[in-house]
């Protein structure tokens, strides 16, 4: 056990076959990413005494061994694998490891009784990672037993000194040589919990910008302080060589006062960016910091004494100092990126802050059209104000999709459509004015051409602005473009890792792929984040459904049987169990209370009653009422019982799906 404090190598050694590499990559990624040495030997020619040193090597240094158990390993009984398996039991025989020490994986099907395993592999827990996707509760497991393993090294240590006193002298310099090691290793990290056997290796020139503290005195002007902090974060994100931690994961940390290294660990970033803002009068004072996450030391510091109406150039100030600071050389004309779509009348600003804080916060018709006031003030004082018209847009095709009634939703669309034209006009530049164009198209006239080209500008235009690439991914894997889709949706998730509605859209992708029991992983990541989420609950209660685990999908949907979504899980699930008074209830009630509104969810649960009739009258209603579900036809597995029907292909060809 001295061996691993005192000449620390990869925290994880990774066994697996060759025909499992894919899997094996993903498992070690998930773990890199969260700062975790692993070593997986992707050697194409294994063999060798050089080979078989450094295997021997890393097997016996490593915390952690974690065979990977396939059909592919029951099928071979030799190979390069078991002999890293015989290797790994030899080092539990020899060195008195427990039980800690081995962490079987299965990635597919294999039954853990029928494994052809080692028997001491039986002793331990076994975890399911179905094609290696590996949700954020394994590495989360992985860390505490690496956690464990270095304090159960020290403590052997000083049991050998206690119990040799020959070994006095010894012990003690190791033990000393062990103390100094986690030091050192924790200046580094900044955390108290973290020894050799983890390495916090954040992306280089990666950020996360704290919400800067109000500092005025008054709750009120909480709205300014934390809109001035998402303009910048929104500001860094333009640089293409930083990877910027999005809003939603940054803010959560808000009022708790967090350490740096923990908030470096948890969003996996190599710097972090915080600051307070005064404002009195028509001035404000903002003072922020630059901290590097793995030393702890400050790269940069400054305060900015501004007037209002240089919010802009303010911005400009502190991301050029930002990226000085950080190393990165900012290429052509960089403040009008930063400043893109942006306004210098301070009192088109703080109008602007307010709508956007009020459209994050708005639960009915009345919130709507009160975001939609507040941002037709910001135009009023600056009419060439593209943020504001692009926000507006999307607050008027929100309208349109859940309050509007009648002739209200295409008069509350075309006004959107009119400001995503208008903020694209003011600054051709502006991601989110393609944004909001493409939400219209979509859910509006339901051109999905015209959207899918709306989201893929947008997407060219801010690559590292997490909200974009999530609308983006999701949107493509709609239209079929799954592996597409799938790339922006986790990229998304890396940007905001504890956002638990990107781990939905990314559930929900998953699902949509037919990849059902990968879907259930990034569902249970979200309900880790929230475990109040009904969405997550009934969405994984349809995975379940479509693994064909129907006792599982009923669980899952019935811990909230109020919930829409899991009305439709269950009234489909109870149907194939034959529980059919249940499933025409749940019907019922459903049809009781949203009536045509749902008129999509209808005509997927007649689908899955096997009644394709019902589901293409219901599939009409879906069309005439412009459905927002009908976005989903294309790759929609509840309706794959009905996608035959030349009145289904019909419809599929009217809604004009792009290639």
């Amino acid at each position: 056990m001295v061996l691993l404090v005192t000449e620390p190598s990869h925290a994880v050694f990774l066994s697996y076959a060759s025909q499992d590499a894919e899997a094996a990559q993903k498992i070690c990624d998930a773990l890199r990413s969260s700062g975790i040495e692993v070593f997986l030997d992707q050697s194409e020619l294994r063999g060798g005494d050089a080979w078989d040193q450094k295997i021997r090597h890393e097997i016996h240094c490593c915390a952690l061994f974690i065979p990977i158990v396939s059909r592919h390993t029951q099928e071979r009984l030799e190979g390069y694998f078991r002999r890293e398996w015989k290797l790994a039991i030899d080092r539990t025989h020899d060195m008195a490891e427990q039980k800690p020490f081995l962490v079987p994986v299965v990635i597919d099907g294999t039954l853990d009784q029928d494994a052809i395993v080692p028997e001491v592999f039986r002793a331990v827990q076994w975890t399911r990672l179905p094609a290696g996707e590996t949700p954020a509760a394994f590495v989360e497991r992985i860390r505490r037993l690496l956690s464990l393993k270095v304090s159960t090294s020290v403590a052997v240590v000083s049991s050998a000194r206690r119990s040799k006193p020959m070994l006095l002298v010894v012990g003690a310099a190791v033990a000393a040589a062990a103390l100094a090691y986690v030091v050192v290793d924790q200046l580094r990290t900044s955390r108290p919990d973290t020894a050799s056997a983890i390495r916090f290796s954040p992306p280089p020139r990666s950020i996360a910008v704290l919400p800067f503290v109000n500092m005025s005195g008054d709750p009120q002007q909480e709205y300014f302080s934390d809109g001035l902090t998402e303009e910048l974060l929104n500001s860094l994100s333009r640089i293409n060589q930083l990877q910027v931690a999005a809003r939603t994961s940054s803010f959560s940390f808000q009022g708790e006062h967090p350490d740096i290294a923990t908030v470096a660990h948890k969003l996996n970033v190599a710097a972090v960016l915080e600051g307070s803002v005064r404002r009195s009068g028509h001035t404000i004072r903002v003072t922020a910091q630059l901290i590097d996450a793995i030393t702890g030391f400050h790269l940069w510091s400054d305060t900015f004494d501004r007037d209002q109406g240089d919010i802009l150039q303010l911005q400009t100030d502190i991301a050029n100092a930002v990226a000085g600071a950080l190393k990165v050389t900012l290429l052509g004309d960089f403040a009008a990126r930063v400043e893109v779509g942006g306004t210098r009348n301070p009192a088109a600003f703080d109008a602007y802050l307010r709508a956007a804080t009020a459209h994050g916060a708005q639960h009915g018709a009345e919130d709507s059209q009160d975001v939609i006031a507040r941002y037709t003030q910001a135009i009023g004082l600056d009419p060439n104000y593209a943020l504001a018209f692009a926000g507006r847009s999307t607050a008027h095709a929100q309208y349109a999709m859940h309050f509007a009634k009648g002739a209200a939703i295409g008069r509350s669309f075309d006004d959107a459509m009119a400001d995503a034209r208008q903020a694209i006009e003011l600054a051709p530049s502006l991601a989110e004015g393609y944004l909001a164009l493409a939400l219209v198209f979509a859910e509006g006239p339901h051109d999905f051409t015209q959207a899918s080209n709306a989201y893929a500008r947008a997407q060219a235009l801010a690559p590292g602005n997490a909200g974009v690439l999530s609308d983006f991914g999701r949107f493509a894997v709609f239209m079929g473009q799954t592996e597409l889709g799938l790339a922006a949706l986790r990229r998304a998730v890396v940007l905001d890792p504890l956002n638990p509605s990107f781990h939905i859209r990314l559930g929900d992708a998953l699902l949509f792929a037919r990849r059902y029991d990968e879907a259930i992983g990034a569902f249970q990541d979200t309900l880790a984040l929230d475990p109040k989420n009904s969405l997550a609950y009934a969405d994984r209660g349809l995975a379940y459904y479509g693994r064909g685990d129907l006792q599982g999908a009923v669980k899952s949907c019935e811990i909230n049987p109020l919930y829409e979504q899991s009305q439709v899980c269950l009234a489909i699930t109870y149907e194939r169990l034959g529980r059919r008074a249940d499933a025409q209830a749940m019907l019922a009630k459903l049809q009781a209370e949203r009536g045509e509104d749902v008129a999509y969810q209808f005509a997927e649960i007649y689908a899955q009653w096997n009644d394709p009739t019902q589901s293409l009258l219901w599939l009409d209603v879906a069309v005439r009422l412009h459905d927002s579900g009908l976005v989903l036809l294309k790759v929609d597995p509840l309706l794959d019982l009905v996608r035959k029907q030349p009145r289904f292909q019909a419809v599929e060809r009217d809604l004009r799906f792009p290639n």
